[in-house]
């Protein structure tokens, strides 16, 4: 099980593929998101990375936040999360994901507050389809009718289906497909529509009714560190740019000592003579 990642959501747009088709998809972004703290089972019980994204001016952090923040030697961030995931997929403390965390093809699970609707009746809320037009019928049209029983029980059931909020609710919707990744913007888009307004932060985690593909990175992908699990080649088959240099000054090193001329260790005809020269006089 991977740490999942925590987003924004920019908007909408539509990405054509080859073919001329157009899929509608929702942009979300990466803003520093990092891991703050680790929850590990000898510790805490169960194991799991805390994250954080996103940036907070430091006067509107409250003063234990803020020691928080100092422990991980972190920014502050604006919104915190906890994602489960398996012990050998935990991340150093500080450690910040990058888009490519998802790759294009995978299946994702996104979890978002609604778009609040304020106060709604029955009908819009609930898709009850109001009572009649006519017949007796006045004023009340758009009424959910009937909400209990007799004298027995007595009484409205909870959960009974009547007008009330509607929205701002957590939301999570199942099973969408990652179309693009860009890592030097931090943007990945997602098919469909995403949990929430824009501005919103959304949880984007991996599908739990989907398998997960092989070439995700394991533990995760994160700036300045090679991810576990993708292999020691590039998806072009040629090895990491660090280790090619490296292989390269090693060979290097070989042809450079061959090249050097050897060290000049005999003397010149003339300072021969001259320190015959001198012997003699002696």
């Amino acid at each position: 099980m991977r740490s999942g990642v925590i987003a924004q959501k920019m908007g909408m747009t539509r990405l054509f593929t080859e073919a001329g088709e157009h899929i509608p998809v929702t942009v979300l972004k990466l803003e520093k998101c990092q891991v703050l703290a680790q929850r590990t089972a000898d510790k805490n019980g169960y194991t799991a990375l805390q994250l954080g994204a996103g940036l907070a001016k430091v006067k509107n952090v409250p003063r234990a936040a803020r020691g928080h923040f100092a422990v991980s030697k972190v920014e502050p961030k604006r919104r915190l999360a906890e994602f489960r995931v398996s012990p050998e997929n935990l991340l150093d403390v500080g450690a910040e994901f990058t888009a490519d965390h998802f790759v294009p093809g995978q299946y994702v699970d996104a979890s978002g507050t609604s778009i609040g609707k304020g106060f709604a009746g029955a009908m819009k809320r609930h898709g009850f389809s109001g009572l009649r037009a006519s017949h007796g019928v006045s004023v009340s049209h758009r009424a959910h009718g009937s909400t209990g029983q007799c004298q027995d029980p007595g009484k409205v059931f909870k959960g009974k289906k009547m007008a009330g909020q509607m929205g701002a609710t957590s939301v999570t919707t199942l099973n969408l497909e990652v179309v693009k990744t860009d890592v030097d913007r931090g943007l990945i888009m997602v098919k469909g529509a995403v949990p929430g307004a824009k501005g919103g932060w959304v949880l984007l985690r991996d599908a739990v009714k989907k398998a997960l593909p092989e070439n995700v990175p394991l533990p995760g992908a994160i700036v300045g560190g090679a991810a576990k699990g993708t292999g020691d080649q590039d998806e072009g088959g040629e090895a990491p740019a660090e280790e090619a240099a490296a292989a390269e000054a090693e060979s290097a090193a070989p042809e450079a000592e061959a090249e050097a001329p050897p060290a000049d260790n005999t003397q010149s005809e003339g300072d021969a003579g001259d320190d015959a020269g001198k012997k003699g006089d002696a």
